[in-house]
Formats: C-alpha cells, structure tokens, sequence
C-alpha cells in the first residue's frame, strides 16, 4: 500500500468501529484524527505528527449474571495495515499474569491471520470468544470495578511546534491569548524559524493546536509531541510540567533581516528547562 492508501485505510476502520461501538469507542487525540484527514485531503503526509490513539470498551456477559468490563487501548501505526496495530488488553478483573498472556496470545493470533488487511474488528471478536477464558474463578463484576482508561484531562500534554517563521504581530498576540485562556505553560520564540511549545491538560493542547494551525501558515507541523497520563493524584501533574508560565522567549538576534534567533541561548534555555534533548529533534544538531 502508497502512504495514501494506508491513511484511507485506517480513517475507513475508524468510521467502522465508531459505528459498531457507539458509546463504547472512544478517540483520545482528536488532533491525529484531524491530521490523518488533513492529510487525506491534500493527497500527502506532510505534516502529520501523531498516531491515532484510541480505546473500545467491551462488556462480556459470563455465566451466573457476571458483566465484566474489557478495555481494548490501540494505536495506528502510520504504516498500519501493512504492520499491526498496537493493542493492549486490560482489564480490572484480569491479574498481571493473565493479561500478559492474554495479550500475547492476541499478537500472535493477529500476526497469524491479519497482517496487511485491518484488524481491529477481528480482535475485538477474539477478546470476545477468548477473555473469559483467563478470567479466575469468582470473578468480580464490572459494577465493582473500573476501567484503567484515563480521560483526557488526566493526560498531560506537551506539544513541540515548528514554524517556517512568525513575524506577524496579531499571531504572536493569538499564541500569547489563547495559551493564557486554555491555562497552558510554554513559551513561543518568533522569528525563523518559529517554535511553540505548550504543556497542560490533552484538551486544551489540542484546542490550541486547532486554532493555531487554522491561520495562514508558510509551514506549520508538531515536530513531537509527548502524553504522559496519570493517575488523579492531586499535584501530579503539576509536578511534571516543565514550565511555570507561557511567555514569548526573544533571544539575541541575527541575520540581514535581524529576524534569526541565537540558538545558542535557545538551547541553554530548553536545557535549564529539562528539556535539552529537543533541541536535535528540532534543528538535526547537538545543541551547544
């Protein structure tokens, strides 16, 4: 399969399994949807940056009036169908033991019988004639337990930008706003190129992701992008931020235009943040 083809492939399941799970298949990135249309659209994949994440719940019903609650957790990968997805079955009713070899043995069975076509569908199918078979006798029922599924606002979110360039005052002035409105930490660097970084909750990253790349852009992409989620843990997230504050970082200047940041001070200042090893994602070079 062409990039395209794998692309359509995966946005056409997608639609599938939203259709046969409604209420129960849930997308956690809403932004690696967009882009993965985005690109389907433009018949090309530049610019697409994140992996579509998403979970199915399912409720088996066993004998004796048991409902147990199943948790499918996937991720495309950008050459899926062509290589497996990834996907981890959990379960609050399994054991450590028992998920591990639940788990295996799905990639195995997958590896087996669906390797180039999509196969969502049929794992779900499998986990439904076979999960019940490593469940231990006296089972609890999905009333007495919960999913391991994080919400959103459970995830942080910490999205790296790159931009040909940002002179423009008034978009400068929108990345300052709406940071400070969606209460996201970070800094942008005007100038060429441009670079955005903003940390908080996945919602708000996305919202902010969504209006940013919506203006008029030479090139705009999320160079990377990490999700660390958590478990609801008062201050937890706070503690994992690298940021106090979102501000517009102007380094000394260079270039005939005066228009070139020093990298230099960028690096030192990503480096006090925690952040060093970005720089040679962003730029191809060690940072010095």
């Amino acid at each position: 399969m062409s990039a395209i083809e794998q692309a359509e492939a995966q946005l056409s399941e997608l639609d599938l399994l939203a259709s046969m799970f409604p209420g129960e298949f849930i997308v956690h990135d809403q932004l690696a949807l967009a882009e993965l249309k985005d690109c389907i659209e433009k018949r090309t994949m530049e610019g697409r940056s994140s992996k579509v994440h998403f979970t199915i719940n399912l409720t088996l019903d066993l004998p004796e009036e048991v409902m147990v609650m199943f948790s499918l957790a996937c991720i495309f990968p950008f050459k899926y169908p062509d290589v497996l997805p990834e996907i981890t079955v959990r379960s609050p009713a399994l054991r450590r033991s028992q998920q591990s070899q639940l788990n295996t043995e799905l990639t195995t069975y997958l590896q087996r019988t669906c390797l180039g076509d999509v196969c969502v569908w049929n794992a779900t199918e499998w986990v439904r004639e076979h999960a019940p078979g490593y469940l231990s006798p006296g089972t609890p029922s999905s009333s007495t337990t919960e999913s391991a599924v994080p919400p959103a606002d459970l995830i942080l979110t910490r999205l790296w930008i790159y931009s040909h360039h940002i002179y423009n005052k008034y978009k400068r002035k929108n990345i300052l706003d709406w940071a400070k409105e969606l209460s996201l930490c970070g800094f942008s660097m005007p100038g060429k190129p441009g670079v955005v970084c903003v940390e908080g909750p996945q919602s708000a990253c996305e919202e902010f992701w969504s209006r940013l790349r919506k203006l008029n852009w030479k090139r705009i992409l999320i160079r990377h992008r990490e999700d660390i989620p958590f478990d609801g843990t008062d201050g937890k997230m706070e503690r994992q931020r690298k940021f106090s504050v979102f501000e517009e970082k102007v380094f000394s200047v260079h270039g005939a235009r005066g228009n070139h940041m020093d990298f230099g001070q960028l690096y030192q200042f990503l480096s006090a943040s925690g952040c060093g090893d970005v720089f040679q994602m962003f730029f191809g070079v060690e940072g010095q």
